[in-house]
């Protein structure tokens, strides 16, 4: 953790910030985020998204599994979309109306997209401009 605590300490200071007003911004004590960035201590996955959110980096990024922070902007691609042929054959398949899974897989996406928008209701959830405004 010697990496990622290098990593925190890097962030913060990027940015010129005390460890006492990062950690009154993070919503953690002082002494855990000195303990953080010194390895002595391991964040919890809470403090880690508000890291990432906060300085706008990935989670790769603080992780050391990558040099780039890349923020929101970066997109993981699994293996199994870099394999074009495979994948447009399945995504015609799908949405082949003569495909026999044609319905099933219009179903889903209709009851995600469905599901997706009773949890940002019942969440309460901005919508995508006022979070554009913040």
């Amino acid at each position: 953790m010697k990496e990622v605590g290098k990593r925190l300490r890097t962030l913060r200071e990027s940015l010129s910030l005390s460890q006492a007003k990062l950690a009154e911004l993070l919503g953690i004590t002082q002494s855990s985020l000195n303990r953080y960035e010194n390895g002595q201590s391991t964040p919890t996955v809470e403090v880690f998204r508000r890291y990432a959110d906060f300085f706008d980096v990935s989670m790769d990024y603080i992780f050391a599994r990558c040099d780039k922070p890349q923020g929101k902007l970066y997109r993981y691609q699994p293996k199994v979309w870099k394999n074009g042929a495979e994948m447009e054959q399945f995504v015609e398949m799908c949405f082949d109306p003569k495909s026999p899974y044609y319905n099933r897989m219009k179903e889903s996406v209709l009851q995600m997209f469905a599901e997706k928008a009773d949890e940002e209701k019942s969440n309460g959830m901005k919508s995508s401009s006022d979070e554009e405004k913040n």
